[in-house]
């Protein structure tokens, strides 16, 4: 989805012909399978990071387009929101200090861009969800003015037909609407990927959706939106509302969201790229030229553009991707799960712990999906959003457990298995995992950690929410500035 869109206005041509392009897609991408004509002798992992900007009083800054060309890094690019830039990190191996170059690189990076920001009036922030960010923030001027996400926003508009209607039971309730998908840009993540070959790609992928929800109970960081205290990972259930082009009556008949957790374990990459095909309607029908058929049979390697486009319009959380890199195509598993921050060291923490685990879930002789209904998967995920640590997850051999006792007792032993299985140096797979079982032995993660400091400036302090918002503010960037893992910090 990182290409540019100028065509705003689409035909009845344009969308039958986008069609037909995709079948030849999938005709060709069915036919690279069986031919096995995929790199992934050296499997890579990559990340990327969305940021939030904001001013000397901790609002959002609208200054991304400044910000960019001060930062002068091509590491860096735009994001929905005026108020978001994203920095996409240069694939690795992590095996042995690969994490460890990871996070260096990390850091290296966001002090050298916050340092830049500040002079285009910005101030970079890890957050999943920014806390001072109100309903006046996210109207459609405050989009990016990049032809993509107009585009995008006119379709998934002209699709619903309506104001789209933002509802969210939490702690407390927020009802709203919106005229425009720019509140996405609320939502700021860590994109984890993972190379993987065409005949494992469905272990990974399966292991990937059983453990998202233990991922966002570990990981929660988005608590508070537009001024109001919801799910501990508020992300969640906005996206799936920001981006949804059912009108309720088609909620009504089962037609499937676009940002989707999906509905059944995989057996291959395919499945998911068919269902998109079959379930979506284009939202960006482009086509390119050039037919993938009749490039494979010249033993060139179709860059399969249309069918990438497509998949980059449906938001899996775990998504499936294609890409050619040196001429040689490879596939990925694109994990969305996971919210931005507290901190760099969180991060990758929470990157450790995802990269650990699946790895040895993926090779389990008896794997967890065979063990566990998909749905059960899809109820911890919004479970693990919904409460965090609080949540109660289930799992196989175990049934409904704590978040923190699955964790503790279970899934970190797996994951320190899956490290060493992929060669992590020991000292590494050590400090990072640690930084998890803190977590889960203090019950504070980002999220809890935000709200026990705004409670206790609207109690002790008796300062008004927005207020005590800002403070709150203050201190995470602070201690987001530590790189010290959350469940140390001091309220």
């Amino acid at each position: 989805m990182g290409r540019e869109v100028e065509q705003k206005v689409f035909t009845r041509e344009d969308r039958r012909e986008f069609r037909d392009k995709i079948r030849r897609c999938l005709d060709a991408l069915a036919q690279m399978l069986r031919e096995s004509r995929f790199d992934f002798e050296r499997p890579m992992t990559g990340m990327e990071i969305e940021l939030n900007l904001v001013d000397d009083a901790g609002e959002p800054a609208n200054v991304n387009a400044q910000v960019l060309e001060l930062v002068a890094d091509p590491n860096f690019q735009t994001e929905m929101g005026q108020f978001n830039i994203e920095i996409n990190l240069e694939p690795r191996e992590i095996g042995d200090l690969g994490l460890a170059a990871f996070e260096e690189q990390v850091r290296s990076s966001l002090n050298v861009a916050d340092v830049r920001a500040r002079a285009g009036g910005g101030r970079l922030v890890m957050i999943g969800i920014l806390p001072t960010l109100m309903p006046r923030h996210v109207s459609i001027d405050a989009m990016s003015a990049n032809p993509r996400y107009a585009a995008l926003n006119d379709q998934i508009f002209a699709a619903r037909g309506e104001d789209m209607a933002l509802s969210i039971q939490g702690v407390e309730q927020l009802r709203t609407y919106t005229d425009s998908i720019t509140p996405e840009a609320a939502c700021t993540s860590v994109q984890l990927h993972l190379q993987v070959s065409p005949g494992r790609f469905a272990q990974y992928w399966n292991a990937a959706q059983a453990i998202a929800g233990v991922q966002l109970a570990v990981g929660a960081n988005s608590p508070y939106l537009f001024g109001t205290e919801l799910w501990r990972e508020t992300r969640i259930p906005l996206y799936e509302q920001v981006t949804d082009t059912r009108p309720q009556e088609l909620k009504e008949q089962g037609v499937r969201p676009r940002v989707w957790f999906g509905e059944r374990w995989v057996t291959s990459v395919f499945d998911l790229f068919e269902e998109n095909a079959r379930y979506f309607p284009a939202l960006l029908p482009i086509c390119e030229d050039g037919d993938p058929m009749e490039q494979l049979e010249r033993a060139e390697v179709p860059s399969l553009e249309e069918l990438s486009l497509h998949n980059g319009t449906v938001y899996r959380w775990n998504r499936p991707i294609y890409a050619v890199v040196d001429g040689r195509p490879h596939l990925r598993v694109e994990n969305r799960v996971l919210p931005a921050g507290p901190t760099v060291v969180d991060a990758m923490a929470n990157a450790a712990f995802y990269y650990g685990l699946v790895r040895a879930l993926a090779d389990q002789e008896r794997p967890v999906w065979s063990r566990m209904s998909f749905s059960a998967a899809e109820e911890n995920f919004h479970s693990g959003a919904r409460y965090g640590l609080d949540a109660s997850l289930y799992w196989p051999g175990l049934g409904p457990v704590p978040a923190s006792e699955l964790v503790l007792r279970r899934l970190l032993p797996l994951a320190h298995a899956g490290l060493d299985s992929w060669g992590v140096d020991p000292g590494v797979r050590d400090r990072l995992l640690g930084i998890v079982e803190g977590r889960c032995t203090t019950g504070t993660n980002g999220s809890s950690w935000q709200v026990a400091a705004v409670r206790e400036l609207e109690g002790q302090g008796g300062l008004d929410r927005i207020p005590a918002l800002h403070r709150m503010l203050r201190r995470y960037v602070a201690n987001m500035h530590s790189n010290e893992p959350v469940h140390t910090w001091e309220q």
